[in-house]
């Protein structure tokens, strides 16, 4: 078993019972691996950071990931478990973003792959297609003292294949909104007292999937965007006891209408907004029910978003507990751009998208896994600050940075970890003489050269 800090220990226990005794020690040392090696995230990078370049039985390895039996939701729900007890603030409603994105990756083997639009990439005036692996993520959206921010930490991941993957295999394909309700009605299942707020973009703004929340014993709460031709209406009348109850009252205007109106009421407020700081926007709001021909109706609460500057453009949001504030809707709408902070910051510091794995079972396995270190590495970092070991920021003279990021987390970690491997921990403990061994000095010298 490696020698870790007990901080860590702390941290990584609770998933030991999860695993088999001989793959959770195969499991440790992959995970140690990827975050202690640069560049690409492969099985091979971990071994060779770790020291077992000259392992013979390096497919055991790999076997953790393609063949050992455990539970990826198993290993989230744990994950969920230690960062509501360890980070997240103890009243209030829990407050999740979910949005997919998409892997980038080719190779005929890759059976779930399809081709999408790179989001990332592509603009109102430019597409971009781009071949790979579609994830629709849930992410836990907290405080981070130390960092004085809200962060977007993965706790859940699902792969979405394409469709040529169903109709090569006869099979009907789920929508994305199928998908996000299954992780939803699974987060319920974990969670069946704590109250819930989901937050999406507009792809998640679809009657069913609101009806569908909104039906459980224990409803959740979506905030989502709305159209600006949505069709609202009042709520039905009372049932008079002859034909068929109405679903719905009488017409009343769409979104764009109450925006256009001159007599539309509106109220100046201070949102926390995208870059920190307060902003003054304007806000006007109301109730309803959306509804559409053959779909459930779902009482709402709309609320338009205009900024008196005119920098940004107006929106509508939407959400389905109607006694939410205004001003709180706005806020947690303006918590889900951290979705797209933390797919940046997995892409840039943890190698999402450098795997090489080819098997479906790893390929499921692998992306959520590196997803989940992000939450992981930041709950670790953060144990370490309540314990009195600050997050260190990187300055230099030409960046001067006041507040940490995921960088600074992970390399807190890194630290932790150079110091106390007994892979790389060979010196004794004499305080006078420091002696560096000639396995950890060639080891540190080949990661920093390969360093990309």
């Amino acid at each position: 078993m490696l020698n870790l800090p007990p901080t860590i220990m702390k941290v990584l226990m609770p998933f030991a019972p999860l695993f088999h005794v001989k793959t959770w020690r195969k499991a440790l040392i992959l995970l140690i691996g990827t975050i202690l090696t640069p560049g690409k995230r492969t099985v091979t990078a971990a071994l060779c950071v770790m020291g077992l370049k000259d392992e013979n039985r390096y497919s055991l390895f790999h076997q953790v990931l393609n063949r050992a039996t455990w539970s990826p939701l198993a290993v989230a729900k744990c994950l969920l478990d230690l960062l509501i007890t360890l980070i997240y603030p103890p009243n209030g409603p829990l407050v999740f973003g979910i949005d997919e994105t998409i892997e980038r990756r080719w190779g005929h083997q890759i059976a779930a792959r399809g081709i999408y639009r790179d989001p990332v990439r592509s603009s109102k005036s430019h597409f971009v297609k781009t071949s790979g692996l579609r994830w629709i993520s849930l992410m836990l959206l907290t405080p981070i003292s130390w960092a004085q921010r809200i962060w977007a930490l993965p706790v859940m991941a699902v792969l979405a294949p394409s469709e040529r993957y169903y109709e090569t295999r006869g099979r009907t394909p789920k929508t994305l909104t199928e998908r996000a309700l299954q992780m939803i009605k699974q987060l319920r299942r974990w969670l069946p007292e704590r109250k819930l707020v989901i937050v999406g973009d507009n792809s998640y703004a679809a009657l069913d999937l609101l009806a569908a929340c909104q039906a459980l014993s224990e409803p959740v709460t979506v905030v989502t965007r709305l159209r600006m031709d949505a069709a609202l209406y009042e709520p039905a009348p009372p049932y008079s006891g002859m034909g068929r109850p109405r679903k719905k009252g009488a017409r009343l205007p769409t979104p764009q209408a109450y925006l256009d109106d001159p007599a539309t009421q509106w109220t100046t407020v201070e949102v926390n907004w995208y870059d920190g700081q307060l902003r003054a926007m304007e806000l006007a709001s109301g109730t309803a029910v959306w509804f559409h021909y053959g779909k459930t109706p779902v009482p709402i609460r709309w609320v338009l978003i205009r900024d008196p500057q005119g920098e940004y453009e107006t929106v509508c949001l939407l959400c389905t507990d109607q006694t939410v504030a205004p001003l709180q809707i706005v806020e947690w709408f303006v918590m889900r751009w951290q979705v797209e902070v933390t797919y940046e910051e997995a892409r840039r510091h943890l190698g999402v998208e450098t795997q090489r794995q080819w098997s479906d079972k790893a390929i499921a396995r692998t992306t959520p896994a590196l997803l989940g270190l992000f939450a992981w590495i930041t709950l670790v970092a953060h144990v370490f600050y309540l314990s009195g070991q600050p997050v260190v920021v990187r300055q230099s003279a030409w960046y001067a940075k006041s507040l940490p990021t995921f960088s600074d987390a992970l390399a807190l970690v890194r630290y932790q970890l150079w110091f106390t491997l007994p892979t790389f921990q060979t010196s004794g403990s004499t305080p006078d003489l420091i002696k560096v061994s000639p396995s950890f000095l060639a080891s540190l010298v080949e990661t920093l050269c390969y360093a990309a």
